[in-house]
């Protein structure tokens, strides 16, 4: 799936990603390949990326939103 990462100021990830792992609002989740269409608030904490050459990326937030649609997966952070 494809996964942009994107604060106000600039895209801090772009690429394929098997898992992404988002503090959301209600508790972290994550989203794999094929995930049912999705829309969630995120709190301040960590997103963690696998992309498919199984390498972690992590990064710190603040808040923001998900939205997951088709195998895109867009999310806007404050920071």
């Amino acid at each position: 799936m494809y996964l942009e990462i994107v604060t106000p100021d600039k895209k801090i990830f772009a690429g394929e990603a098997e898992l992404i792992s988002l503090p959301g609002s209600k508790g972290s989740f994550e989203i794999l390949k094929n995930h049912a269409p999705i829309i969630s608030t995120l709190e301040k904490g960590q997103i963690k990326v696998i992309d498919l050459q199984k390498k972690e990326h992590f990064f710190s937030v603040n808040r923001g939103v998900v939205e997951c649609v088709d195998n895109n997966v867009i999310v806007l952070v404050d920071s």
